[in-house]
């Protein structure tokens, strides 16, 4: 055997530590794209349901559908045009378009939209200018009477989150809240109009909840956070002004968006529901919140049949609206939609029975409009997959 050369032996170290250095740098890159369960940080917390079990796929929804909560989404005539067309695809019958605004900015959406007078129907806001000052109010009712002249058939989304009603366009009444004795005049003049109120009280209650380890809806909760808002009216507080609203307007029909923000305990709504007939919700944008508990919900939607109605409040795609089919009709269990709602919970479908969802598709929305462009019937009509 031939000694080693010191030329060649320092070769040899060379090669080993180029090796190592691949090695390092291979498992680095690694390290980056998978970080170690020790660094992973919550934001990044994707899980994938690996249960071997039925999924159920629901291209078109079962009965006619009126979604009662969308808003501008489509802004251009083509662009409607495309919404009427995916609407045709998964069955969604007419869209209510809350614009929330006044003037000439309500006239400018409404002319787009009346295109498609059977398809949507365009709801206003309020205008809130001078409601600080003395004599606030006749000047309001006008442009609500005007607005429904144009062809406004309701009101919403108005919104108070705790600060006051602030959701209308382009005014706002921070400090004024719904059950406010300024908000008399508009809201009896809805009820002579017949025009349904759609109204925004509060938040989930985990934005309400500490930031903290503790907090089971955390991931979405930070993104609206409200626990670092000390100034403003809490949830129980919200709920309170939204009672003492309906109470005092008996004859104004409202609607509470998003199970009037009580997804977390749904029976307090049912309380407002057994006390106030003038009260519906709408169950928009809070799918989410309200699969991960399927057997209660259920529950909760067999009893208040009569008082719940369809929305979307997240704009407009086929997935989205097949998402929101399935877990109302379907009985999946454990499953996630990481692209719609960003929190951790796995979903699971409510299996709703046909009375319920006729109710809760189109009914009880066509009970509330009371217009003579949607034909008021509980047929048996339905629409093939």
């Amino acid at each position: 055997m031939r000694p080693v050369t010191a030329c060649q032996s320092n070769r040899f170290i060379l090669v080993a530590i180029l090796s190592l250095l691949v090695t390092f740098s291979s498992r680095v890159v690694c390290a980056k794209d998978k970080p170690a369960p020790e660094t992973l940080l919550l934001k990044d917390y994707r899980p994938r349901s690996i249960y071997k079990i039925p999924r159920t796929s629901v291209e078109k929804a079962k009965y006619p559908v009126i979604d009662m909560h969308a808003h501008v989404y489509a802004k251009t005539h083509e662009q409607i045009a495309g919404w009427v067309r995916l609407m045709d695809e998964v069955g969604i019958e007419k869209a209510i378009v809350m614009t929330g605004t006044t003037g000439r900015e309500f006239d400018e959406i409404y002319a787009k939209y009346a295109r498609y007078p059977d398809r949507f129907e365009v709801w206003c806001g309020l205008d809130y200018t001078g409601y600080d000052k003395p004599g606030f109010g006749p000047a309001a009712v006008g442009e609500l009477e005007r607005c429904h002249k144009v062809g406004a058939r309701g009101v919403g989304e108005l919104g108070d989150k705790g600060r006051g009603l602030f959701y209308s366009k382009p005014t706002k009444a921070i400090g004024m809240h719904l059950d406010d004795p300024r908000m008399d005049q508009l809201l009896e003049k809805c009820a002579e109009l017949q025009m349904p109120v759609n109204i925004h009280m509060a938040d989930p209650y985990w934005m309400y909840e500490p930031m903290d380890a503790t907090n089971d809806g955390l991931m979405n909760a930070y993104k609206w956070r409200l626990d670092n808002k000390p100034d403003i009216v809490n949830h129980g507080g919200m709920l309170e002004i939204l009672e003492r609203g309906i109470k005092r307007h008996p004859g104004t029909t409202f609607i509470a968006c998003h199970f009037a923000n009580c997804s977390h305990d749904l029976s307090r709504l049912g309380r407002l529901f057994d006390k106030y007939p003038n009260l519906y919700a709408d169950i928009s944008a809070r799918y989410a919140e309200t699969a991960p508990i399927p057997r209660f919900v259920a529950r909760f939607y067999e009893r208040y049949q009569d008082r719940l109605v369809y929305g979307t409040d997240m704009g407009f795609n086929a997935r989205m609206y097949r998402l929101t089919f399935r877990i109302l009709e379907s009985a999946d269990e454990h499953f996630y939609a990481w692209d719609q709602f960003s929190y951790h919970w796995p979903l699971n479908g409510l299996a709703l029975n046909d009375q319920v969802l006729r109710k809760v598709y189109r009914d009880n929305a066509v009970r509330i409009l009371r217009s003579q462009r949607i034909e008021a019937t509980t047929s048996e009509k339905t629409n093939s997959r």
